[in-house]
């Protein structure tokens, strides 16, 4: 076994990869920010607690992912992927500057967060694909698996910051100032992706450009019972599930009566479960199917245990809870469904995933928000706990009939060519 088969930070050991994850570490830390303050923005200052409008800002900001979901894959699948990353991330710095500067002049309504929601949702759709498939090109699919769960890992170790910071700031001098520091955030993972070394890069094969590309990358999955299972699960989860901007916000101002600091600290603390979550994946050998029931079961008992939460610490006790499980599914279903898809078809096959598990939003959404409204924060929650259970039961149905995956890349089954 080579040395960086083994350890559970070994994808650091290459020198791209570190210079990736110091600028995504910089940047992840602005979009918690971005994400606590636009949240608080529509509940407190646009609305008087209307849960139904942080619903519909998420059906924006994430229904692009299914909406351009036939673009998006074909994108990640043909194009230098480094350089879309640099376009897609340059484009959100200047979305993120622009509503800083409206909410600052005192200018923004309600109708500018939508429609910035939808703008950067759009970016995103492209950004997301790419990122997830762009790390086998930093690192190889020898480390792949642990190189996801280290992303992950900097993606919620920012969760744990932003929040908390984007408190303070939106306590200190306003909301708008949060905006303006994530576009200033975008620098740094542009200033990683411009320092990146070439040629230790490892691009791997690129699929010809075909008509009835996503029609192709449908088939593929339709014929492999285990990558259905998955997105069936992501889809469950996706779209009642991964509510927490409604979630935290709704039970901490309408149930636990808190300030915006007291609103940071509780994403700060679910942060603390999805770190925890993700080096668990990361000192894993490989991703395992059964990982997906354990952790679909979890975290429908953690939204259970959330909604029946006495306090504000009970309830921030069951965020931890439910941050492992959404860590594990996620991650498990990132790696296995990379590790046993032909390299020319994954950023299709990721494109659908990533659609797949936020697409559902503009369905759940405002249906979480409208039960947050009129049966209040605690029935929302229940629904996310239905979400966990019925995901595992899918797991559960699918290991019964031996159709879960394997975890091995299978030869490529599309006419691919040289990378550009």
């Amino acid at each position: 076994m080579s040395p960086n088969a083994t350890g559970m930070f070994r994808s650091l050991r290459n020198p791209n990869y570190r210079i990736w994850a110091a600028g995504a570490l910089v940047s992840n830390v602005g979009t918690w920010m971005q994400r606590t303050a636009q949240d608080w923005l529509v509940l407190t200052r646009l609305t008087h607690h209307n849960a139904s409008a942080v619903g519909t800002v998420m059906a924006l900001q994430f229904g692009p992912q299914l909406l351009l979901l036939p673009w998006t894959g074909f994108a990640a699948d043909h194009y230098n992927q480094r350089r879309l990353l640099m376009a897609t991330q340059a484009i959100m710095g200047l979305l993120a500057v622009a509503l800083g500067v409206l909410t600052v002049s005192g200018l923004v309504q309600l109708w500018h967060v939508y429609v910035f929601a939808f703008l950067s949702g759009s970016a995103a759709a492209f950004d997301a694909p790419v990122r997830q498939t762009f790390v086998s090109e930093l690192v190889g699919d020898t480390d792949l698996p642990n190189a996801v769960a280290l992303n992950s890992t900097s993606f919620n170790a920012a969760r744990m910051i932003g929040p908390a910071v984007a408190g303070l700031t939106i306590g200190s001098v306003g909301i708008g100032w949060a905006f303006l520091l994530n576009g200033a955030s975008f620098i740094a993972v542009l200033a990683s992706l411009l320092l990146l070394r070439v040629a230790g890069l490892r691009p791997h094969t690129r699929a010809q450009r075909t008509k009835g590309s996503l029609g192709e990358g449908l088939r593929y999955v339709w014929s492999r019972p285990d990558l259905q299972a998955m997105l069936i699960m992501l889809f469950l989860i996706g779209t009642f599930g991964l509510n927490f901007p409604i979630f935290i916000s709704t039970m901490a101002v309408s149930v636990f009566h808190s300030d915006a600091r007291g609103f940071g600290l509780l994403s700060s603390i679910m942060a603390i479960g999805t770190i925890s979550g993700a080096l668990l994946a990361a000192g894993r050998d490989r991703p395992r199917f059964a990982s997906l029931a354990a952790g679909s079961a979890t975290f429908g008992l953690g939204c259970t245990l959330a909604a029946f939460a006495p306090g504000y610490w009970w309830f921030g006790g069951a965020l931890v809870i439910i941050g492992v499980a959404a860590l594990t599914l996620t991650n498990t279903t990132n790696s296995l469904m990379q590790l046993s898809t032909a390299p020319a078809m994954r950023g299709r096959v990721m494109a659908l995933r990533v659609g797949v598990a936020l697409g559902g939003t503009p369905i759940g959404a405002p249906i979480v928000g409208w039960v947050a409204d009129h049966l209040g924060p605690r029935w929302a929650l229940g629904v996310g706990a239905s979400a966990g259970a019925a995901a595992a039961g899918v797991a559960i149905l699918t290991m019964a009939r031996g159709r879960h995956s394997s975890a091995v890349v299978p030869p490529a089954s599309t006419t691919v060519e040289s990378p550009r």
